[in-house]
């Protein structure tokens, strides 16, 4: 099943505003319906309480796809939200080597020795969780604003010290995100020791919170085996494959849980996408401004004057989209941002 929040025509309190109106996305996606109150009121409170309300939400995907359920909306002529708009916890991993390898290094700062075996992970905004064709605000070009594409799970109510076997059947929805990035802040704020604040702005979603059914063999091995394609401008700058992650999103939750339960609504994302094969381009600029160093550097040992990136962060006017495919056809819906100058 696929899942939405869009926005309510006339929100008559803060929550309507906010959060939307859950709804159920037709299989030709073309339509929605919407989920009465009584049921659940959002997204949040549907995965809070996921085993009674699943099987009624079912039930009104089947009575939308047989023309039985009034409460409908074209698909065409609606506003989404994030399908989540706002959560309890949002949490990042790094489970792609190559990512971290590569944006270290345009740090001038060597790999974590541990690399392979403990997972990277911080903790992120999850109170402003913006939609699939939010504006991305540009505060200050030295920021060095960045796109980053990645997946992620929704969780249920997951315990304590959950094992990395029994992680998997916490996760009830993915998702397709794209983990903005003020590339210019990060290394001030981990030269603190604290981790990111404002180098980490608010991230926005596809349009569709899916099901792990929905993925069928691609799902697997606690991976997505898909290929996120991440443009700029119109231009393709990379469709590097999801199932390079060194760690699973098994491996993410229980390193999550490990000393904290985790909340219904808790998402965990992948950390951007990455491979080692350069023909499948990057999921973020800093990736290839850090490969176009490394060139620079090769082709001209002795100038270091000119080893610098030419590929500039992104800037007001671009336009960047991020999507994954499967059978041909957009899996989460795609997110299609305009970037613009704030203030």
């Amino acid at each position: 099943m696929k899942f939405a929040s869009i926005e309510i025509d006339t929100p008559i309190s803060y929550a309507d505003k906010r959060d939307g109106q859950l709804v159920v996305i037709s299989r030709d996606e073309s339509r929605c319906a919407l989920v009465p109150r009584e049921t659940a009121l959002t997204l949040l409170d549907a995965l809070e309480r996921w085993e009674i309300v699943l099987p009624q939400l079912k039930l009104i995907g089947e009575d939308l796809e047989r023309g039985r359920w009034q409460a409908v909306r074209d698909l065409a002529l609606v506003v989404y939200k994030a399908p989540l708009p706002r959560t309890y916890q949002w949490l990042d991993g790094s489970a792609f080597i190559q990512h971290i390898i590569l944006v270290r290094k345009a740090r001038g700062v060597e790999p974590p020795k541990n690399i392979t075996s403990d997972p990277l992970m911080y903790q992120g905004i999850g109170d402003y969780l913006d939609g699939p064709n939010s504006d991305i605000a540009c505060l200050d070009h030295s920021h060095g604003l960045d796109l980053e594409g990645e997946v992620g799970v929704f969780l249920d109510e997951t315990p304590l010290g959950v094992s990395p076997q029994d992680a998997r059947s916490h996760v009830k929805l993915l998702a397709l995100i794209n983990d903005v990035s003020l590339r210019g802040l990060i290394p001030v704020e981990l030269e603190k020791g604290f981790g990111f604040l404002q180098s980490k702005p608010s991230t926005s979603f596809a349009p569709f919170a899916v099901t792990p059914d929905e993925l069928g063999d691609a799902w697997k091995d606690g991976r997505v085996h898909l290929d996120i394609e991440c443009s700029l401008n119109g231009n393709v700058i990379g469709t590097p494959s999801a199932a390079e992650m060194h760690f699973s999103f098994d491996q993410l939750i229980a390193h999550a849980a490990r000393t904290r339960r985790l909340s219904p609504g808790t998402f965990i994302g992948s950390g951007t996408i990455s491979n080692q094969d350069r023909s499948r381009g990057v999921a973020c600029l800093a990736e290839r401004r850090m490969l176009e160093i490394i060139d620079a550097r090769n082709a001209h040992p002795d100038a270091p004057e000119l080893h610098q990136p030419s590929t500039p962060f992104l800037k007001p006017g671009d336009c960047v989209e991020i999507d994954m495919k499967i059978g041909g056809r957009s899996l989460f819906g795609r997110i299609k941002q305009k970037v613009i100058a704030a203030g």
